[in-house]
């Protein structure tokens, strides 16, 4: 198709392509790219860019043009648009063969002014970071004056238009000052340092004011904040390393992630964007891992690139009702400058890369995330929630990194597509449960005591990767250390222990034993349950004292604990309230719910409903509905303001579910009748029961000769967490009676080990065997020994990139070998090593019917390789075997070829990327001569020479029965490739 045909045909999707994000900057490469080939004349550039014309007629004068210039303008045009499209968006467009490869023009620059312009590109991307530089430059030169300098460097300019713009009047000024830029950088390539790296010293009054708010940061941050902060622990004292992974495989990205990765290069899916986010379940570590970020920063130990940091929390921001301009949301809201605030604020404008802002908890937001109502200018007064969603998009503060906290469900492709990465926050490891548990309690012996408590109930140990379940389990060590056998075991337990723990602190019957301590709080308890409740329903979790007078909470309320004041926003005049964590406040609504009198029936099928909730979007709905119309005029919500609060709502039920189980019914017996207790049961069965059903009724029809498959969403890993707080058997086997499939898919569900535990619970109840694929999630070794309990019903697991190593592999085998049906295992990208092979050894010598072994990209050697060839000699059943990018050599090769040589089972084997050689390529060949079996071998990216190749081949002339031998990216040059593809057709290289 011709090029002027494709500008044509694509016209609407090329003009959404240049300006859908609000910015002109890839317009304006697209005319760098037009100009430096000579495509557009001055003139052309000109009349395109005209002050005031709105981004979109910009664009579509430009393709105008292009259209009229014919096909080989049309041409470069399509081919600038490949290069400067990100490639998400790019994929939408078709160049075809027409789209012509771009150069530097080098012909006819006779002077510097033709450089400028045929080298634009090129010099618009050196010139960003040193634009003070330049035009020092050029003022000395006395080639530029005070006003051109201005006018280069408006606040309204991006970095790169700052560029721009100096270059057209480099261009205007004539040859002799195009020649001092040209001077200007090319000393400074050759000086070794990078033209976009100046070094210069920023203004005093800047200077000053970094040292304030670097003082105002580190007071903020210096104490643990989240949970509470009851305990007023140091953040050094306490603080345990989270584990950050990323969203996106990465090849540039080896080992775990520090802190300062977060904002690094490293894992950037997106070069034109400017927000990281930070995704992290309730209880994560999200507010604790900003908090040390922030501390580092104002100690000057971290993030040392950036001059200021602006931390935000959108909880207070959530109190803010004017509107207010990015300068007031700076000063105001983190730390005001004691003078010269225009200036300081210029220099923020004119120096976005050495500014980053946070942003915690967006998932708190009254609204959800829009880049509908866009702003622009940053002294434009707006509401705060539209400034914060522009600041993230980048139509704010472009080029100023912006890093945002946030619980995954919050986060949808609206947000997605102006994220530069997103970070994943795991919780704890097991060496940092180990570790803060030890940092918790100063005596050592006390320590060990909760340690050792944790590993003999490992159901409590997987709660604990959860750093805040971790602070609860570690505040109320004497509850747990006295449980004896009735240790918690679901997350409901451990918020009953707190509740415990909290309340009997202020007993004033010290004497009181047995289950008279909530019946003793039971007014305080609903007083604060119902603010929880209401304030969920409000998407409001800070409160004013109007808010707890309401609900009936006093001042003896307050003391118990659970409040704390918000140090934020509270005055002298008027304190704000909040609850010691939002899960904390979930659990007080679950309360609520399940002791008060006045709840609507509505009110649990309505929070065991979030597809109703997505659907509408209002989550408040559900719980305002629920509450007498004298509350609902008190919750000053619009419509279209509310977020959707299906994260919080399903924390609430998961709560209710618990709470109703059989062995805390003894709990309510004084608190609220039985018969209304029964009642709250039978609806919350019937709401899992309704649940589960609708999950199982969309999965489709088996494809003919496939298995039948259901691909799991989040919803039903809720669901099946419910179940399993509310500990009913018969919830569980009714639910898995109805399931009917062959394989169950979780993948990316965000399964850990609490998950896993109830995953085992529940699917342990299954009538048929299934497959169980649980890739890229984090398992776990805790999460492997959750999962044993159903391991019975799995006749394939599937554990790729969950963070496995060897001790949980010994674990898994040893109950697998126990199992009939267990027969296949996938554990891709895991951390084990040769002392795992011992165990899979002993499997296959054990399990005659085991069919396939998958154990690609881990740390296996030749050693590992010798010791899985000791049980490959004795199985007489593996059809599969992968072992790709291990480092199991010619000696590795050697011996799993001596093993398998004489195997009348195997289908597939995979060596790819182990640096197999010649050597075990002449040796693997024994295998082909005699397999009966045998339909491919995998042998891509070793070192492969024509000699191993030629035992091959000749091999393959005794065997029919091989379909293809794979040889790509082998130490073999192209002839020898064509020659040998000639003489065997079953080689692929």
């Amino acid at each position: 198709m011709f090029a002027q045909e494709l500008v044509l045909r694509q016209r609407t999707e090329i003009l959404h392509a240049l300006c859908s994000s609000g910015s002109a900057e890839r317009l304006e490469q697209v005319l760098d790219i037009l100009l430096s080939q000579g495509e557009l004349t001055w003139e052309d550039y000109q009349n395109i860019q005209v002050p005031g014309r709105t981004l979109y007629n910009s664009a579509r004068q430009l393709l105008d043009l292009v259209y009229t210039k014919g096909v080989d303008t049309c041409r470069i045009c399509l081919a600038a648009l490949k290069q400067v499209l990100p490639e998400a968006q790019g994929v939408c467009l078709s160049y075809s063969e027409c789209c012509t490869n771009l150069e530097e023009k080098q012909e006819n620059q006779n002077t510097c002014t033709e450089t400028i312009l045929t080298q634009r590109p090129n010099l618009v991307n050196k010139l960003q970071g040193c634009i003070d530089g330049a035009l020092n430059a050029l003022v000395t030169s006395g080639h530029f004056t005070s006003v051109d300098c201005d006018e280069v460097q408006l606040p309204v300019y991006t970095p790169s238009q700052q560029a721009r713009h100096l270059l057209d009047h480099v261009r205007s000024k004539g040859e002799s000052a195009a020649k001092v830029i040209l001077k200007y950088i090319e000393q400074k390539q050759e000086s070794g340092s990078p033209v976009n790296q100046e070094k210069w010293t920023p203004p005093k009054e800047v200077l000053k004011y970094q040292k304030k708010l670097s003082s105002s940061v580190s007071a903020q941050s210096c104490f643990l904040s989240t949970y509470g902060g009851t305990s007023h622990m140091s953040l050094d004292d306490i603080y345990t390393e989270g584990q950050l992974e990323l969203a996106h495989d990465c090849a540039d990205v080896h080992g775990p992630l520090g802190l300062e990765d977060i904002v690094g290069a490293a894992g950037t899916v997106n070069k034109e964007a400017d927000t990281v986010l930070v995704c992290g379940e309730a209880g994560s570590g999200k507010s604790t891992l900003l908090q040390r970020l922030h501390l580092l920063w104002a100690r000057g130990a971290a993030l040392q690139n950036f001059l200021l940091l602006f931390p935000f929390s959108c909880r207070r921001l959530n109190t803010e009702q004017r509107e207010m301009s990015v300068q007031e949301l700076l000063f105001q809201h983190c730390c005001w400058p004691d003078r010269e605030q225009e200036e300081i604020f210029q220099f923020i404008l004119d120096h976005p890369h050495l500014i980053l802002f946070t942003f915690d908890g967006l998932d708190e937001l009254k609204q959800s995330f829009s880049d509908e109502h866009r702003v622009c200018c940053p002294t434009q007064p707006a509401p705060v929630h539209v400034l914060l969603f522009n600041l993230i998009q980048g139509s704010l503060m472009k080029g100023v990194r912006k890093v945002v906290t946030s619980r995954p469900e919050a986060v949808g492709p609206v947000l997605k597509k102006h994220l530069c990465k997103e970070v994943l926050l795991q919780g704890f490891s097991p060496s940092g449960i180990d570790c803060f548990v030890k940092k918790h309690h100063s005596d050592p012996t006390v320590a060990a005591k909760v340690l050792e408590s944790l590993q003999t109930n490992t159901a409590l140990l997987g709660l604990c990767h959860s750093p805040v379940l971790c602070w609860i389990v570690s505040q109320c060590h004497k509850e747990l250390l006295g449980c004896g056998e009735g240790s918690p075991q679901t997350i409901t337990d451990v918020y009953l222990m707190i509740l415990q723990h909290f309340l009997q602190h202020q007993s004033s019957l010290k004497s009181t034993t047995g289950l008279g301590w909530l019946q003793e709080h039971l007014k305080t308890v609903l007083h604060l349950g119902k603010l929880a409740f209401d304030g969920i329903g409000a998407t409001c979790y800070i409160f004013s004292g109007t808010d707890l007078e309401t609900c009936g909470v006093t001042e003896k309320d307050i003391c118990m604990g659970f409040l704390i004041q918000s140090k934020d926003i509270s005055s002298t005049n008027s304190k704000r309230y909040e609850f010691l964590h939002v899960t904390m406040q979930c659990f007080f609504a679950a309360l609520y719910i399940v002791l008060s009198n006045n709840i609507d029936r509505s009110t649990i099928p309505k929070l065991f409903e979030p597809q109703h909730i997505r659907d509408t979007g209002l989550s408040s709905t559900c719980f305002m509905a629920c509450l007498p119309s004298t509350d609902q005029q008190k919750l000053p919500l619009e419509a279209g303001d509310v977020a959707a609060e299906t994260p919080n709502l399903q924390i609430a039920a998961t709560f209710v579910s618990g709470l109703l189980s059989q062995r805390h019914r003894t709990l309510w017996l004084h608190c609220c009748p039985s018969a209304v207790m029964e009642k709250k049961v039978r609806q919350v069965a019937r709401c899992l029961s309704k649940g589960m059903q609708k999950h199982f009724k969309s999965i489709p029809r088996a494809v003919e000769g496939e298995k039948k498959s259901m691909h799991a969403m989040p919803g039903f890993v809720w669901l099946i967490k419910c179940i399993y707080e509310m500990q009913e058997s018969r919830i569980a086997k009714d639910a898995m009676s109805k399931l009917q499939v062959d394989h169950l898919k979780l993948t990316y569900c965000k399964i850990g080990p609490v998950e896993c535990t109830a995953l085992a619970y529940v699917l342990q109840h299954l009538r048929d065997p299934v497959g169980l694929q649980l890739d890229n999630n984090s398992v776990g070794d805790v999460g492997v020994e959750q999962l044993l309990p159903c391991m019975h019903i799995c006749n394939s697991l599937y554990l790729r990139n969950n963070n496995i190593t060897d001790e949980g592999i010994r674990k898994l085998l040893a109950k697998g070998i126990q199992c009939d049906n267990f027969r296949k295992i996938a554990l891709f990208n895991n951390k084990l090593t040769d002392a795992c092979t011992q165990h899979f050894s002993h499997l296959l010598k054990t399990k005659q019917d085991f069919l396939s072994i998958r154990l690609g990209n881990n740390n296996i050697t030749e050693e590992g390789a010798k010791q899985l060839a000791e049980g490959l000699k004795l199985n007489r059943s593996l059809q599969y075997l992968g072992l790709w990018g291990n480092r199991i050599g010619d000696a590795g090769a050697e011996a799993l070829a001596d093993a398998l040589e004489s195997s009348k089972t195997l289908v597939w084997l995979s060596l790819v990327g182990n640096s197999v050689g010649s050597t075990g390529a002449c040796a693997l060949a024994n295998i082909i001569k005699n397999s009966t079996s045998l339909e491919e071998i995998w042998l891509t990216d070793n070192c492969i020479t024509r000699t191993g190749v030629e035992c091959l081949i000749q091999a393959l002339q005794l065997n029919t029965h091989v379909k293809s031998v794979w040889l790509r990216n082998n130490d073999l040059s192209l002839e020898e490739v064509e020659e040998m593809t000639q003489r065997e057709s079953r080689l692929t290289f």
